[in-house]
């Protein structure tokens, strides 16, 4: 393959990322609408979900720092989903410090019936195509991404810009 070929290739996998993201996004936001809530907890939903969907469970630190809010405004936003019957705090560790969230029944079955058809979709329109294989190394493709993305955010961001952005470098 040409340099030229596989620059063509990392474009469109990189355009595919980006625009996977965006529907991500879209989704998310048309379940808040759907439910009646900010995207923001619509958003915390879906991470309380999907740890659930992995037989983990989520703190509310933890999902603090999975949706980028502070700790305070993450309290602020699991009182929202709690006093809506959407969540529940309990306290299963030995530790009772910690607490651990958890959706409600009413909010997974909620969930299932916005997402379940597009999920079915997928398994049965995607999935379906791709040998066991093929699934295997895009799941390590994924992990080797996420890896990579993961590394680079925890490295300082570059100084912002100066106020005289016609001298920066790249810029002309």
């Amino acid at each position: 393959m040409s340099q030229s070929e596989a620059y063509g290739r990392y474009e469109r996998i990189h355009e595919g990322m980006r625009a996977y993201g965006a529907n991500y996004r879209e989704f998310t936001r048309r379940f808040a609408g759907w439910l009646g809530l900010h995207s923001t907890d619509a958003e915390a939903l879906i991470e309380i979900l999907s740890a659930e969907e992995r037989g983990s469970t989520l703190s509310p630190a933890r999902l603090s720092e999975r949706i980028s809010l502070s700790n305070s405004a993450t309290t602020a936003l699991l009182n929202r989903l709690e006093q809506a019957g959407h969540i529940v705090r309990s306290r299963e560790h030995d530790d009772r410090r910690v607490i651990t969230l958890r959706s409600t029944p009413r909010i997974h079955a909620l969930a299932n019936d916005f997402f379940g058809p597009l999920g079915t979709k997928v398994e049965e329109s995607v999935m379906g195509k791709y040998s066991p294989e093929d699934l295997r190394r895009f799941e390590a493709f994924l992990a080797d991404i996420h890896a990579t993305m993961t590394a680079h955010l925890s490295e300082p961001a570059p100084p912002p810009p100066g106020k005289d952005m016609g001298n920066s470098p790249g810029t002309g």
